[in-house]
């Protein structure tokens, strides 16, 4: 931003509700009722009901037609004044992430002094389509002007023609998925089947005991009876994830099982950011400055698909003249 002022912008906290495995204690919520429950909490939590902020950035992977305005919907349902605006944003998985870019910039600009930035995502509640043959059918029934003309257009529709579809969970340009794309790059970069059993057992041994010491209890809200995360696994250990079979590789190459790779989650998750000197006056906490951000892609065809990361972390401790042993904690995160 050359010749541009800016401010520092505060993390002040964020609210989430507990995670669920796709199919269980959310399969009958929508991603909707997730989103506002944690935009609710996120009010509630830092007093800010009936109150106009800023702005508001949210966004989802797979967007419900049922409600096409999300955001908006979402903020209405939060407690925050009607006045508030709000803006939905994707960029797959890092969509919660780019929401968070758009508040900070703004904040950093002087645009606005505080906001909201989150995500939803159900793989419970994914939309399910129509054909397009018979959507299209149905559409000029549904314009025909006699009950003929309507009949017309829906005679002839085999069984073939009313199977419903379903979102893909393929890479269009490759054919592939996020699975699929993480066993090739897991064979190029030699990581084995046990180093990645023993990141997965660490990462379900220290989330089982954060969630058992009331480490998340201040960040989420209880949600459809549940109040805590119903994916972590404390009781797994090496002799129970090497039993499981590779999922995306079936052959005896294959690495990741659904012991080592992420679950299927319904969720939704909210952060409430701020200009620093927003805080301060209004004696709201600062849990951390957002310092900077980078974004990069990859050419799939050449390269793995989860590979984009490496770029955007190198670039940006580039710029700010720092390594990764300049940190004491940092957290890498990705489906695979």
């Amino acid at each position: 931003m050359n010749g541009i002022q800016t401010r520092s912008v505060v993390i002040v906290g964020g609210n989430r509700i507990p995670f669920s495995r796709v199919g269980g204690a959310y399969a009958d919520y929508t991603a909707f009722d997730m989103l506002a429950e944690a935009m609710r909490g996120t009010v509630n939590r830092f007093g800010l009901k009936g109150k106009t902020i800023g702005d508001v950035a949210l966004g989802t992977v797979f967007s419900h037609p049922s409600i096409w305005n999300l955001a908006r919907e979402a903020v209405l349902a939060s407690g925050l004044s009607p006045m508030t605006p709000a803006v939905g944003v994707e960029r797959a998985c890092a969509t919660s992430l780019e929401a968070t870019i758009w508040i900070a910039n703004k904040i950093a600009l002087g645009k606005i002094e505080c906001g909201i930035a989150g995500g939803v995502d159900s793989a419970s509640d994914v939309p399910v389509f129509l054909p397009s043959k018979l959507a299209k059918r149905i559409v000029r029934a549904a314009q025909a002007k006699t009950l003929k003309d309507r009949l017309g257009q829906i005679a002839g529709l085999g069984f073939k023609d009313i199977r419903l579809a379903f979102p893909g969970v393929t890479e269009r340009t490759t054919g592939k998925t996020m699975g699929q794309h993480c066993e090739l790059m897991a064979k190029e970069w030699k990581v084995t089947r046990q180093e990645q059993d023993e990141l997965a057992l660490a990462s379900h041994q220290n989330g089982a005991k954060a969630q058992a010491s009331g480490f998340y209890k201040d960040l989420m809200t209880p949600f459809a009876g549940v109040e805590k995360d119903g994916i972590l696994r404390g009781d797994t250990s090496m002799e129970k994830l090497g039993k499981l079979k590779p999922v995306f590789d079936r052959s005896d190459k294959g690495t990741l099982t659904a012991g080592n790779s992420s679950p299927l989650t319904d969720g939704a998750a909210c952060v409430f950011m701020a200009s620093e000197d927003y805080a301060r006056k209004n004696n709201l906490p600062i849990l951390a400055y957002f310092k900077d951000y980078e974004t990069a892609a990859i050419d799939m065809n050449t390269e793995g698909l989860l590979m984009a990361p490496a770029y955007a972390v190198g670039k940006m401790l580039q710029r700010n003249r720092l390594a990764l042993q300049d940190f004491d904690f940092y957290e890498i995160h990705e489906a695979f």
